[in-house]
This record gives structure tokens, sequence and C-alpha cells, in this order.
């Protein structure tokens, strides 16, 4: 299979191709804030119903993440890819058509939301097979660094629809978007097909899927591993979303210009890409995947602190000047991508068996989709108690504390998991 090659390490074109369709499917969930505009301007939907516009998208994976998982693993990783990037697809592109022909909220309001809704749910089914699929199409040698670039693919499609969404919007409208994103998921669907091989039949398909996804269910629920996993990967993407996803309100509040909110947000979510592609070069280098997780997690604390942190607030007489809280904002970003990365990696390597990787994978997300939903309205509930963003740290620092424990208690495990 012809590969590519990225920091001295030949990737398949199969995992770029992986990779990219972690991305296409990512654009979906960070395509509509740069909308809540266009949508309140043309449909009259309020915050609150754009709030709930933004987080259902995280109700599929927060329910039914660990059975989605079981499912990829059931009938195919790559099919699963596929099947995912096409009921995306499909979604938003009935959402394009909702807005272009129905300009009542009343009607279109309850469609988006089961609209958006279906995409969460072809959003799990595209990403949960993406570690699994790209150990079956990399040498050993390229795992790790493989595992780097999947990792960056959350925070390259939020950070790329961030940036393309309000250009995109301004030229043409939200509908037009919407179908725009639909054909580059569909692409990236068509390009899966064509380079990545097909699934093979499975060891445990002929004793009944029946018996085998129950199976599968009890022994990743039964592993230690895949509940540190989950649990750690929970404190990293809850703390990084309350973060990244309050900048532009920072900001207002802070008096910057509307005009730089977008890219500042943006290019702090884009640091996060970074931090895995290092992150995965680092676990190709040897460094330890535990070591790896406390590096990551103890800068999240540090930059937290600098970002946040206020003596007389909420005037804030002793803080950092704005620039470097910034560039705080962008470290914590950066070292952050370290975890996803070697989280990826291990979820890969301490699922109880072959069968059980893409329903571990499934069991991560479950537990970043829950944290991801809990997080942003506790930190937010704290800023308006507080009457400001200045104890934001105080949490930001109980995740990473947290995320350094669990590191701690996987270090036990990975000898024998082969990290090496």
């Amino acid at each position: 299979m012809s590969s590519t090659t990225r920091t001295g390490v030949h990737v398949p074109v199969a995992a770029l191709a992986v990779v990219t369709a972690g991305v296409a499917a990512a654009l979906h969930i960070g395509k509509l804030p740069p909308a809540v505009p266009a949508l309140q301007a043309g449909l009259g939907i309020g915050l609150v119903e754009a709030g709930f516009l933004l987080s259902l998208v995280q109700l599929a994976g927060m329910t039914l993440g660990i059975f989605v998982g079981l499912a990829a693993d059931t009938i195919g990783l790559r099919r699963s890819m596929i099947s995912g990037l096409t009921l995306v697809s499909a979604a938003s592109f009935l959402g394009g058509f909702v807005g272009i022909s129905i300009h009542d909220k009343a009607q279109a309001l309850p469609l988006l939301l089961v609209l958006r809704a279906l995409e969460g749910f072809g959003f799990l089914l595209a990403v949960m097979p993406g570690p699994g699929l790209i150990r079956s199409v990399v040498p050993p040698s390229a795992e790790k660094a493989a595992m780097g670039l999947w990792g960056a693919y959350m925070p390259l499609g939020v950070a790329l629809a961030l940036l393309a969404g309000p250009v995109f919007i301004a030229w043409l409208d939200w509908p037009d978007w919407w179908l725009g994103l639909a054909l580059l998921s569909l692409a990236a669907a068509a390009w899966v097909a064509w380079v990545v091989p097909g699934d093979s039949v499975r060891a445990h398909a002929s004793s009944g899927i029946a018996e085998a996804w129950p199976k599968r269910l009890r022994e990743t629920a039964g592993a230690s591993g895949p509940w540190t996993l989950a649990l750690a990967f929970a404190v990293y993407s809850s703390q990084w979303m309350a973060v990244i996803g309050f900048l532009p309100a920072i900001y207002v509040d802070a008096g910057v210009p509307a005009s730089w909110t977008a890219a500042l947000t943006a290019f702090a979510a884009a640091t996060n890409i970074v931090g895995n592609v290092t992150g995965g070069r680092l676990l190709q280098r040897g460094v330890a995947p535990d070591r790896l997780l406390r590096l990551g997690f103890g800068v999240m604390a540090l930059g937290g602190i600098a970002a946040f942190a206020q003596i007389g607030a909420p005037q804030g007489v002793l803080s950092l000047p704005p620039l470097l809280r910034y560039l705080a904002v962008c470290m914590f970003s950066l070292a952050g991508g370290m975890v996803p990365a070697t989280l990826f990696m291990l979820g890969v390597r301490l699922a109880p068996g072959p069968s059980t990787v893409s329903t571990t994978i499934g069991f991560m997300q479950q537990a970043s989709s829950l944290g991801q939903f809990v997080a942003p309205p506790f930190v937010a509930w704290i800023a308006h108690r507080a009457g400001g963003w200045q104890w934001t740290w105080v949490v930001t620092l109980a995740c990473s504390l947290m995320g350094i424990a669990l590191a701690n208690r996987l270090s036990p495990a990975l000898p024998r998991a082969g990290t090496a």
C-alpha cells in the first residue's frame, strides 16, 4: 500500500484516509457555533435553543458510546466508519434543505434538533473504529505516530470549522454551510471505501452476534484498563471543552473586539493539534505513556492557573497581562493534546482483546461526552456566582490532579501491555 512520510515515519495512505474521515466528522461538531448568529437572524432561534442544538450532538456519545463501539466491532470497522460518515452527510443535507425551504422556527427547530441528534449518532459510528482501523493498516513501527495524528482529528475539525464557518456563512448562508460539509464528509467516506481494506471475518462471528456482543460488553466493563482510560479521557475533555468553548465569552467580558474572537479561539484550539502530533512522536521515541499523561495534565494545571487565577477579583488587581494569559491558554491546549494521543494508543493496547478495541474506545468516548456535557455548565455556573471567570482554574486544577492520579494508576498495567 502506498504511503507518505511525516516526522520521519512512514504512515500509509489508508491511515491518512481514516484520520481525514475523523476530521470530516468533527467538522460537523464544530459547524454550529459559527452559524448561531445566522440561525438567530434567519429563524429567530434564541440562545437557549441554540444551546440545545450545540449539546444534542453530545447526547448520542453520552448515552450510547459503548454500544456504538459494540456495533462497530460487530458490523466491521471500515463498514462502521463509512456508515457513520454517510449518516452524518444525510443529516447535514436534510438540515440544509430545512434551512432553505422552512423559515418558520416552530417547524424548523424540531427538525434541526432531530437531525442534530442523528449527526451525533453518525459521528460516533464514524470515529469509534478509528484507532482499531489505524492499528490494522499501519506497521508496528508507525502505530504510535499514527495514533498521534488520529488524536488531532477533533481539534483540527473544530478549528477548521471555527475559521471557515464565518467566512462561508457570510459569503452564502448557513444552509449552504450544512450542504457543503455534507459533501465533504461524503468525499471522506468515498476515500475510506477506496483505500482502506475491507473488513475481515472475525473469529468470533461463528458463535453468533447475539452471543458475541454480551461477552464483549462484559469483558470491557469488567476490565480495569478501560475504566481508567475512560475517566482520564473525561477529566481531559471536560476541562478542555469548558475552557475553549467559553473563550469567546471570556474575550467579550475582557473587551476583546468581536472580529478577533473567532481567530483567537480557533488558534487556541489548533495548538491542541500540535500537542497530539508531538505526543505521537514522543511515544514513538519511547517516552512512557504514564509519564506523558502526567506531563500533559501537569502543564494543563499550570496553564489553567496562569490563565484564570486573579487576586483582587473581580477586577483582577494582580493577574498576568492579557497576552500572557492567552499564551497560557494556548499552552493549556497544546500540552493537553498529548493526553488524547496517549489515551487512544492505550485504548488499543489495554482493550481486553482485539474484538473489544472499538468497544473500549466507545466507552472512552461515552465518558468524554458526559464530561463535555457536564463541565461547561458547571464552569458557567461558577462564573455566574463569582461574577467572572477567575475561579475557572479551580475546576481545571481538580481535573488535572485527577488525571495525574489516573496516570499513576495505569503505570502497573503498562509493561504487560507492550507499550514500548
